[in-house]
């Protein structure tokens, strides 16, 4: 019973859920509020609808993704100070307060610019930024080098299954089941119950896993058993306590010096803020691709894509589980990478329905990518230090994310009347993008492991 008290499942289930109802419901919260506006003033253009609704989102992921520079490093910084709950609770305290503005937009019809607010206090609590990165943070910490790999994605596959179950039930849940006569009262009434579970859970149940000791283990032979993924790399933390263990073994078994530990931690960070581009680029205008024409998908229906893309989660767990037996964690990166570039590149040409369920179908391994790379710094950084390092690539992420959300809705508006596609075709280009950094990773050390097994069989040179 101790033991489960310190799983963060329940909670990530539970928050992703509440937050799968509540995008529902701001997303047609957001349509219904537009499309008011523009039948009062006489027009009928589905094209300034999606404009009115992508500009909204601009403003809106624009501060959702600035505001958490001010607070999260610092809050990442208490969480590493042995007082990890804080990276999770303040999230969750930040999410219970500005869902419950949606409520008086409903409700009292006020302007829906009240969500500026919203996402503002939203990002001061450390939104997602902080939130992940404590998640990952306390995964970590409570696993082993052999098994975080499957730890991790096991977060993620909890996430999916969430979302997924969240997803299919919000469109009918806003169709179906109304306690008043205002369109998705439910659906944040839920939500908000749901995020009052886990803030309670968070402070009064969850309880703080010890770090697990690892044993001693150098050069090439060092092979995970249970899962095999640590053949990509076997790092262990010495006595220095900087940031970045910069005397460790290096990504393959090698032992290395801190310059190479640097190079191999930049040129991670940058395919996963690459591929974390392409992803959000996509995600970021694929809510507004699937109501205009010609899809023109329904409250049930948009409850149905959303499911689509959370079974991937599910693919990609069983990918992980599966193929790292044979396979090394850049191999399983780089296979993922491949497989979301594949889709997008398919959700370009979208037209039918049946389509649009083939290009998701195609992103089965689409997951895979950003919680191996975080598996694969954590095993190369000090356990005090999880915090920190997840919270700069969160806030690396958030950045460019910021960017992309402007850049591709912008582009989104341009292209509407040509090729309401071109996003996702260029989403496709940067997710290929993402290939190069981790490819230069894995033929970097594959170069260095020669060079080491040279110098063991001929210790007399160099």
């Amino acid at each position: 019973m101790a033991q489960m008290r310190t799983w963060i499942e329940p909670v990530v289930a539970a928050a992703q859920v509440a937050s799968s109802f509540y995008d529902t419901a701001l997303l047609l919260s957001v349509k219904n509020y537009y499309n008011q506006t523009i039948t009062f003033l006489n027009t009928s253009d589905s094209d300034t609808l999606q404009k009115d609704i992508s500009n909204f989102y601009i403003i809106h992921n624009l501060i959702l993704g600035l505001t958490p520079l001010l607070s999260a490093y610092i809050l990442a910084k208490i969480g590493d100070k042995q007082r990890r709950k804080v990276t999770i609770c303040v999230p969750l305290f930040g999410y219970l307060i500005s869902r419950c503005f949606l409520l008086p937009i409903i409700y009292l019809n006020w302007p829906i610019e009240v969500m500026f607010g919203s996402a503002a206090l939203n990002g001061l609590t450390g939104w997602f930024t902080t939130y992940w990165a404590g998640v990952m943070a306390w995964a970590s910490q409570g696993s082993s080098e052999r098994r975080r790999s499957v730890k991790l994605i096991i977060i993620e596959l909890v996430y999916g299954l969430a979302g997924f179950a969240g997803s299919l039930a919000s469109g009918h849940i806003f169709v179906y089941v109304k306690i008043t006569n205002h369109p998705g009262t439910t659906l944040v009434i839920c939500s908000i119950v749901l995020y009052i579970f886990c803030l309670v859970y968070s402070i009064f149940v969850l309880k703080v896993p010890h770090e697990i000791s690892q044993p001693k283990t150098t050069g090439v032979g060092a092979h995970g058993q249970e899962t095999g993924k640590t053949r990509a790399i076997s790092t262990e933390p010495t006595e220095d306590s900087r940031l970045l263990d910069e005397t460790s073994d290096g990504p393959l078994g090698i032992s290395t010096t801190g310059t190479p530990s640097k190079v191999f931690i930049a040129l991670l960070f940058a395919s996963a803020v690459l591929y974390n581009i392409s992803v959000d680029g996509s995600v970021d205008v694929l809510s507004l691709f699937l109501l205009r024409e010609p899809l023109s998908f329904s409250p049930e229906y948009i409850g149905y894509g959303n499911a689509a893309g959370y079974m991937v989660f599910i693919t990609s767990f069983l990918g992980v589980f599966i193929l790292s037996r044979w396979l090394k964690d850049v191999t399983l990166i780089l296979i993922g990478i491949v497989s979301f570039s594949a889709g997008i590149f398919i959700m370009a040409f979208v037209r039918w329905t049946f389509l649009y369920f083939i290009a998701r179908g195609v992103m089965l391994f689409a997951i895979i990518p950003l919680p191996t790379i975080r598996s694969l710094l954590s095993k190369h950084t000090q356990g005090s230090s999880y915090g920190r390092v997840f919270v700069m690539l969160q806030l690396s992420i958030a950045i460019s994310g910021v960017i992309t959300s402007v850049v591709f809705n912008k582009i989104y508006q341009a292209t509407l009347d040509s090729f309401s596609g071109t996003c996702f075709i260029l989403s496709g280009i940067i997710a290929v993008l993402s290939l190069i950094p981790v490819s230069v990773t894995a033929y970097r050390y594959s170069a260095l492991l020669h060079t080491e097994s040279g110098q063991k069989e001929n210790p007399g040179h160099g």
